[in-house]
């Protein structure tokens, strides 16, 4: 369903990218009908062959094809959101009607601008981003604990085993003392890759590597079995606690947006995880950044989340706020701090526009009454 209802939107506004296109001046002159006609047919073959045949499958061409598809498909949204700029500012060429062609020109041009900077910051890696992070009742032997966060790895065919080999030395780099995953760790469109594996076992911390499901370690079906756990050195939390150390108290929910789906479930799952445990101070691993002022008033001192990206490519931030009002960066909430990473990896296209990935430095410090 999710297929049919993309596929039958990116048709739509295929056809009206390609015929703002052939509104504008230097097109119209130069290019005929017949191939810019000609060329949108086979972009949106490509996109349609990559999202049907290509998504989750790690031979090459089906990983090429994907990659092209992919990435046209944020090239694409560039074109439209450029064009439809123009169109408010032009009253869809009412007005000034003889600068509008002109005017869907440099949109046609920014569109291009605007999708090399995407391209090019969603090839970067992921930078450090370092927070610290002050909490009453923190043991005084677990002052200055470093917690390092990745979000969001979505690994599969676009990013692999050479991809995930970087990121582990990045995160080792940072002497953790603890690793936490916030879930989406596959793309999970079906078995996760054998061979990464291995990868991820090099992974490694004092108290610990933990983790906590995504939306997509429920796709395909296999998520509610995952076979990382133990078996990997990956620990999984899943509605539950764990006092990782004296004082110190991991908490981690499943994904909530699949609770979600159950009408109140996110509430009662949320409840459930934080209950019985002992004094100290709790660090709250979530996907998804709902729940806040419930886990604030169930006594959480620290919540981590992902899930948003920050929208990945701007400016679809603004409308992934609208059901994510916590999108990225820190938050005080009802004395809880929370801090929701805008992911390691990239969902769907290689591109981000304007931040690029982030890998969390979370250090703990003991706060002073």
């Amino acid at each position: 369903m999710f297929r049919t209802i993309l596929i039958s939107i990116v048709s739509l506004v295929h056809m009206y990218v390609f015929w703002r296109i052939a509104s504008v001046p230097f097109v119209y002159r130069f290019v005929s009908i017949k191939v810019l006609v000609g060329v949108g047919v086979v972009l949106w073959a490509g996109f349609f062959f990559a999202l049907f045949f290509g998504h989750g499958r790690t031979e090459s061409l089906p990983a090429t094809l994907e990659l092209l598809g992919m990435n046209w498909l944020g090239i694409l949204f560039l074109a439209f959101v450029s064009f439809l700029a123009i169109e408010i500012i032009t009253g869809f060429g009412l007005l000034f009607p003889r600068m509008a062609f002109s005017l869907r020109g440099l949109a046609l041009v920014a569109s291009g601008v605007l999708s090399g900077i995407a391209l090019l910051q969603g090839a970067r890696p992921p930078v450090v981003q370092s927070y610290e992070v002050n909490l009453s009742g923190l043991p005084n032997k677990m002052d200055g604990t470093v917690v390092v966060v990745m979000s969001d790895l979505h690994l599969g065919s676009l990013l692999g085993k050479q991809w995930l080999e970087a990121r582990i030395k990045q995160v080792l780099a940072l002497h953790p003392d603890l690793v936490v995953l916030l879930g989406d760790i596959f793309e999970g469109h079906g078995e996760p890759q054998r061979d990464l594996l291995p990868v991820l076992r090099g992974l490694s911390a004092p108290l610990g590597l933990w983790a906590v499901l995504g939306n997509h370690e429920f796709y395909g079906g296999w998520g509610k079995e995952m076979f990382l756990d133990n078996e990997d050195g990956i620990q999984l939390l899943r509605n539950r606690w764990v006092e990782v150390a004296p004082g110190l108290i991991l908490a981690g929910v499943d994904d909530l947006t699949v609770a979600g789906h159950r009408v109140g479930q996110e509430s009662n799952s949320l409840l459930k995880t934080l209950g019985g445990r002992p004094p100290g101070v709790t660090i709250l691993l979530s996907h998804t950044p709902w729940q806040v002022k419930t886990a604030a008033r169930s006594g959480v001192n620290l919540m981590l989340c992902g899930h948003t990206h920050d929208g990945q490519i701007w400016p679809f931030g603004y409308l992934v706020h609208r059901f994510y009002p916590l999108l990225e960066g820190r938050y005080e909430v009802d004395g809880m701090t929370a801090i929701v990473c805008r992911g390691t990896g990239t969902w769907g296209p290689r591109m981000r526009l304007w931040l690029p990935g982030e890998i969390l430095r979370v250090t703990l410090r003991k706060k002073e009454n």
